[in-house]
């Protein structure tokens, strides 16, 4: 896992949004101040989301949208929710 790319992920407004509008899907009644306050554990969470932001970086063209947090072919909205969701909702007691 690139600590560089969790810097630039944690750094990404774009991002930012997109993980508080899951968390607000979710009923997280501050999604933005949620998702502020969660994204370094979000964006740590999955070693897949570092590599496909590095892959982004590493293979940018004039033809990608600069704003790589606002690209859902890097992280898409599932990575995105498959996190989010059990934060939001927590786990069920047995």
């Amino acid at each position: 896992m690139s600590y560089t790319s969790i810097v630039q992920m944690a750094g990404s407004s774009s991002l930012a949004e997109r993980i508080a509008a899951a968390a607000a899907d979710e009923g997280q009644q501050d999604p933005l101040t949620w998702a502020r306050a969660n994204i370094w554990v979000v964006v740590s969470a999955d070693q897949s989301w570092a590599d496909a932001w590095a892959y982004a970086i590493d293979s940018y063209t004039l033809d990608n949208n600069p704003d790589t947090g606002a690209r859902p072919g890097v992280i898409n909205d599932s990575m995105i929710l498959a996190v989010v969701q059990p934060m939001v909702l927590g786990t069920p007691e047995a």
